[in-house]
């Protein structure tokens, strides 16, 4: 070699890796520098573990605030981790050379969400679009994949060229912007990283002479060409902040590759790159193949013969456009036209799946990680629940010993703010406490997720069991401790429970205002709930839960007078809560002193509509109030004297917020009848205004109940009227015979007789 081989590439791009490959072949170079930061030196000799498995990341994090953190990606295909592989298989040694993540995190004034390091430079003038532009493209990906990813051979040295001319019309890198640069007392972050990664090539050429190689970004190729002074790069590099950081290795996935994810140095489709970097020959025969794989496992018929004609198709758009070979964009128009026929709904599953894809890669247990994290990592293992990047849904069963296990993992992790898992509504159906249903997504920020919660603790107990304790002692609402006190059991936390008991009886002994009251309630009653189905002690929460109860009950009816509107609407949900709570509670005195509660508010006339409508409809679904009672109520409400907008609240409160009150408009037509009687009575004016509100009401019930109430009030009261005292309500005293003679016919026909059998 007669100098430093200085091979510029894309991040993360196919034919820049194979090009790559082929150089080092070539050259054999002594040792090979790579852009990425120096702490991760000593991370190298992993890539070469049989269990390490792309996509990954370098994660660095400043050691006393793990939330300042940053990622630098490799995928299977990304020029860099060729680099790095080769290096390791011919024995030689691989060095990062960019500036330390010590300087660039320090230089972050805010912990912003974790961000990727050096490969997500945002370029204000983006190299590749003004070099497809001036070739006549339109789109730069397209001009990417045929400049390199189609052609054999390398284009090292012309995208150099073109890069050098670049940085001269752009001001020499002045243009060129790093995400995290604001802040930073108005440096130029590319200068500073461009005079370290100087300073590394002349330390490389004391020790190597010109027999190494760098593999960096072809924007970085002309300035590491250009001839400066030791002085002067020191002199760029001189008084950076420096924090104290670690590093490790994660998993990746090819979704955080994608730009839509918001990654700077992102690819519009990993998936399809990760294809054309795998596969020996006949890209496109074999990609079409798998996207007949992937339509054909969704129960769509695709043959062979599709398979052919879509390559045919693909082919014969590339000669007709003027490319070197098919790429994305004309296989997928021959997917749309051949395989989808036409329609775009199924080649969003296709991008989802197959151009971006789900693929997480997988790190060595040798990697370095915070104690929580190991932990992490044998608890999974233990209960079998595999890190994925694919949503999955996973049901519960509580009655397990297995399953129990698994549900307190994952509500410990969400107390640490590890969102690797959500509560879900079980398709099934099932909404008992023994069994639970759960999403569950992997995604890689949650590692630096684990690494923040590392301060509570070492392992995922401990640490849980201090988050909540200090969330306890932090809280300020009463409900936030009683929701805290349903987490704890959910999350198996009986360590934690004294602490947030002790805080949750000071704070319900100095909390005076009912709505908070009654907002605290559900959650509480809830955890004695869990409680008992985990075999948890609950008796010292069950005390706490009656004394809330009753101070809600005193407390209640003054609370209900004079509210306005929107804070009727507030209270008629804090009465829900209250009555849901009491109903598990299990405690007959407390349910007969509740309904006593709810008799006063539906008869007071200081209390707003919707709130005694909804007192009135939980008596009578309680059996507390028969339908004389109801009807009577309803009467008063209803009555001329009552101003129009107060009886729409009530109506809603009585029959709406979908709790069945259309079926009982449907089966009580005697309450039907107040309803429309009052509602024809109401002036045109008025019925303006509470027509909003009545909408409302009635447009949360089902088709069907619509309907049936449509065809009562339609009849009119005159059709029950005509039901004997022995008669049904809507149905005639008399047999209509032409009426029925008309379904002779179908009723013989399912029973199977003929119309000669008689009968």
């Amino acid at each position: 070699m007669t100098g430093p081989l200085l091979l510029g590439v894309r991040h993360h791009g196919p034919g820049s890796a194979r090009a790559v490959r082929r150089a080092l072949d070539a050259a054999r170079p002594r040792a090979v520098l790579i852009e990425g930061p120096p702490e991760a030196d000593a991370l190298v000799p992993l890539a070469a573990e049989e269990d390490m498995r792309p996509p990954v990341a370098l994660l660095a994090h400043v050691v006393d605030e793990p939330g300042k953190s940053a990622f630098w990606p490799f995928a299977e295909f990304s020029p860099e981790w060729v680099a790095v592989r080769w290096a390791l298989a011919h024995g030689v040694p691989a060095r990062f050379i960019d500036l330390p993540a010590a300087h660039s995190l320090a230089m972050r004034d805010t912990e912003d969400a974790p961000e990727e390091g050096a490969d997500s430079d945002d370029v204000r003038v983006d190299p590749l679009r003004v070099l497809a532009e001036t070739a006549g493209y339109d789109d730069a990906e397209r001009w990417w994949e045929d400049v390199v990813e189609h052609r054999e051979g390398d284009a090292f040295a012309a995208l150099g060229e073109a890069m050098g001319a670049l940085r001269e019309s752009h001001g020499e890198g002045g243009d060129r912007g790093n995400s995290g640069n604001e802040g930073n007392g108005g440096r130029d972050r590319d200068l500073e990283r461009e005079a370290h990664m100087r300073l590394q090539v002349r330390s490389a050429q004391k020790e190597f002479g010109d027999s190494f190689a760098v593999v960096c970004g072809a924007w970085h190729v002309p300035a590491l060409r250009q001839r400066t002074t030791v002085a002067a790069d020191r002199a760029l590099l001189k008084g950076l902040p420096k924090a104290k950081v670690d590093m490790t290795w994660v998993p990746w996935t090819h979704r955080r590759l994608a730009r839509t994810s918001g990654y700077g140095a992102g690819i519009e489709s990993p998936g399809w790159y990760g294809h054309l970097f795998s596969v020996p020959d006949r890209p496109v025969e074999r990609w079409l193949t798998k996207v007949a794989g992937l339509l054909r496992d969704e129960d769509r018929i695709v043959s062979s013969a599709h398979v052919i004609e879509a390559v045919r198709l693909a082919e014969s758009l590339a000669v007709m456009r003027g490319r070197p070979l098919a790429g994305l964009t004309e296989t997928t128009d021959a997917v749309r036209a051949v395989l989808c026929e036409g329609s775009d709904v199924p080649l969003a599953l296709i991008h989802d799946r197959l151009v971006v894809g789900d693929v997480l890669g997988e790190v060595p247990e040798a990697a370095p990680a915070v104690p929580l994290q190991r932990d992490l990592t044998r608890q999974q293992r233990t209960l079998r629940l595999k890190p994925a990047a694919p949503e999955k849904e996973i049901d519960l069963d509580l009655r397990g010993d297995t399953d129990i296990a698994r549900s307190r993992l994952l509500h410990r992790l969400r107390l640490l703010g590890v969102a690797w898992g959500e509560p879900a509504r079980s398709a099934r159906g099932s909404t008992g406490t023994f069994r639970e249903t759960w999403r569950l997504r992997w995604e890689p920020e949650l590692s630096v997720r684990v690494a923040e919660a590392g301060v509570w603790g070492t392992t995922v107990l401990a640490a849980a069991t201090a988050k909540a304790q200090g969330d306890a002692v932090s809280a300020t609402a009463l409900a936030d401790v009683t929701a805290l006190a349903e987490r704890c059991l959910l999350a198996g936390l009986p360590d934690a429970l004294p602490v947030v008991m002790r805080v949750l009886a000071d704070r319900a002994a100095l909390d005076t205002d009912v709505g908070h009251l009654a907002q605290a309630l559900p959650a509480l009653v809830r955890a004695l709930r869990y409680g008992d189905v985990r075999g948890t002690d609950t008796r010292a929460l069950a005390g706490v839960a009656t004394g809330l109860a009753e101070r809600v009950f005193v407390g209640l009816p003054p609370a209900c007078a004079g509210l306005d509107t929107d804070a009727a609407d507030e209270m008629r949900g804090h009465i829900d809560g209250v009555h849901s709570a009491v109903g598990l509670l299990e405690d007959a005195a407390l349910r007969e002193r509740w309904r006593a509660v709810l008799r006063v508010l539906a008869a007071r006339d200081s209390v707003a509509g919707v709130v005694r409508g909804r007192c009135a409809r939980i008596l009578l679904d309680e059996g507390a109030l028969d339908d004389d009672g109801a009807a009577r109520l309803m009467g008063l409400a209803l009555s001329p004297g009552t101003p129009p907008d107060e009886a729409a609240a009530w109506i809603e409160g009585f029959v709406g917020g979908g709790a069945g009150g259309g079926l009982l408009l449907v089966h009580d037509e005697r309450l039907l009848g107040l309803v429309d009687a009052w509602l024809t009575g109401v002036s045109g004016t008025a019925f303006t205004d509470v027509l909003p509100l009545l909408r409302r009401t009635f447009s949360a019930y089902e088709a069907g109940v619509r309907r049936s109430l449509g065809e009562l009030v339609r009849r009119g009261p005159a059709a029950s009227a005509s039901a004997g005292a022995g008669g049904v309500p809507g149905f005639a005293d008399e047999l209509d015979p032409d009426r029925a003679d008309a379904v002779v016919p179908v009723v013989r026909m399912l029973l199977g007789v003929g119309s000669g059998d008689g009968g």
